[in-house]
């Protein structure tokens, strides 16, 4: 866990995903339409973690129904406009 906090504080959006899951394309496709710079992450971890996890400025966000909803609400783009 203190990889994933660490990495999480160093940059500003990161998203920990698995290749061959649908909805973390979804979710890296609309942080690539709104321009975030982000670093992806393959969790490789030999576990079965939730995925997409996104956090921003170091911070657990969520999975794919939170990022979605805030980005239904307009809530998400003022939170990536540093990034």
């Amino acid at each position: 866990m203190d990889k994933v906090t660490g990495l999480a504080s160093e940059n500003g959006v990161v998203i920990f995903n698995k290749n061959s899951c649908c909805l973390c394309y979804a979710v890296n496709i609309l942080f690539q339409v709104l321009r975030a710079g982000m670093e992806k992450v393959n969790t490789m971890l030999g576990c079965n973690a939730l995925v997409p996890a996104v956090f921003i400025s170091g911070r657990l966000v969520g999975l794919t129904d939170e990022i979605m909803s805030l980005h239904l609400s307009g809530s998400l783009i003022p939170m990536l406009k540093p990034y």
